[in-house]
């Protein structure tokens, strides 16, 4: 710069461009509205999207598709989901080749997170798809595809999982009445054979019925009895044993439980068995109302002598085999026709009773009683006889 250019106010304004108003503006107006967007500004999350399930696995039940399968507890990103994530079910064709039909897929079922406790068996989780009348009449003999995916947002689900196929067999028809009855031994089940498959179809030669029994809490056991949904389990239905006639034994069982039993009818096809749906349950609360054995050989002895100088009658008898056996009870009468009072307060323990009250110049009757533990009494033993002469003068 020149000295007269430093003195020439106008010659310095000229020689700088000019930048008009309205460009000044429009730099300012795009700072401020991409400012936002500058380095180290917060951003929204982006929704957590599960993993997909690489496990799933599919089985007829009755006129259902049980699938199974491990729950995602991570997202893509390698994070721990917050809570279970809801669940889609989608069903879908199989191709002439045995390859499935991705286009045919369509959700069927959706699971809500907050329901999935009610699904899960071990570390597992089992959700029947129910198949309706119409349904599996159009499917019978033919496969179908099921894929499940997650979601943890609304936003977005995880990939769809591996492919599950399961061909649709003909079933019996659920078993409409199963009635059981108790026994000292057993809880006896019996129920009318199924004459149809759940299509209405001539039903084929069934090769065996299975049983399964659970416990449940006593108290649903009413809400039980007509939704099965509705049974707090204490152990789930577990198989307990199969038949080949229209009745089975349970000697397994413990009184004082409440079991729930259910039976399905099965059906052999191509070196497989395809069960029925779980019959009408049966709730049974097995309640011990037999007494034990009445106890034998019970003999008489008569002491005399003894280290007070007083006379004894001392009795024993056959030990009772009863598992539930909780003790003995021995009573004495003077008349021979009626059992008398009860000499032990406290059950005894040993088939022995030493009686220290007897007087000279009587006769006495004794009998013996078996107790369980659930206070159920046996009748009276044979009584025997017992004369308490008197002393010598």
């Amino acid at each position: 710069m020149n000295y007269r250019n430093w003195r020439n106010p106008e010659a310095l304004w000229i020689r700088r461009p000019r930048i008009p108003c309205f460009e000044v503006s429009s730099v300012l107006l795009i700072f401020l509205l991409f400012g936002c967007g500058a380095p180290g500004e917060p951003t929204p999350p982006s929704p957590p999207v599960p993993v997909a399930v690489t496990d799933l696995a599919a089985q007829q039940a009755g006129d259902a598709v049980q699938l199974t399968f491990t729950l995602p507890t991570k997202t893509v990103a390698g994070e721990r989901l917050a809570e279970d994530p809801a669940i889609e079910i989608l069903r879908g064709a199989v191709k002439p080749d045995g390859s499935p039909d991705t286009k045919s897929f369509r959700t069927v079922e959706t699971i809500p997170g907050a329901l999935l406790g009610e699904y899960r068996s071990a570390e597992k989780v089992q959700i029947v798809n129910r198949i309706t009348a119409d349904e599996l009449r159009a499917y019978l003999d033919r496969a179908l595809a099921y894929r499940v995916r997650s979601r943890a947002s609304r936003k977005r689900a995880s990939a769809d999982s591996s492919t599950a196929i399961v061909r649709l067999r003909p079933v019996a028809e659920r078993i409409t009445a199963l009635h059981a009855t108790v026994t000292e031994s057993a809880v006896e089940l019996s129920w009318p054979a199924p004459t149809r498959t759940s299509s209405g179809d001539p039903l084929p030669a069934i090769s065996e019925y299975r049983v399964y029994r659970g416990e449940i809490d006593a108290a649903s056991a009413d809400a039980a009895a007509n939704d099965l949904s509705k049974a707090k389990w204490k152990s789930p239905l577990a198989l307990l044993g199969s038949a080949h006639t229209e009745t089975y034994r349970d000697t397994a069982f413990d009184f004082g439980k409440t079991y729930l039993y259910s039976v399905r009818a099965v059906i052999p096809t191509e070196g497989s068995a395809v069960e029925s749906d779980d019959s009408v349950p049966a709730i049974v609360a097995p309640r011990d109302v037999f007494p034990p054995a009445v106890p034998q050989g019970l003999v008489a002895a008569l002491i005399v002598g003894s280290p007070t100088n007083a006379t004894e009658v001392e009795l024993s008898w056959s030990i009772n085999t009863e598992t539930d056996l909780a003790g003995y009870r021995v009573y004495r009468s003077e008349q021979q026709d009626t059992a008398g009072e009860l000499l032990t307060t406290d059950l005894l323990l040993s088939p022995v009773y030493r009686d220290t009250s007897v007087q000279p110049g009587h006769t006495y009757w004794y009998s013996v009683t078996a107790v369980d533990r659930y206070g159920n009494e046996s009748a009276h033993s044979a009584p025997v006889a017992v004369e308490v002469a008197q002393p010598s003068p």
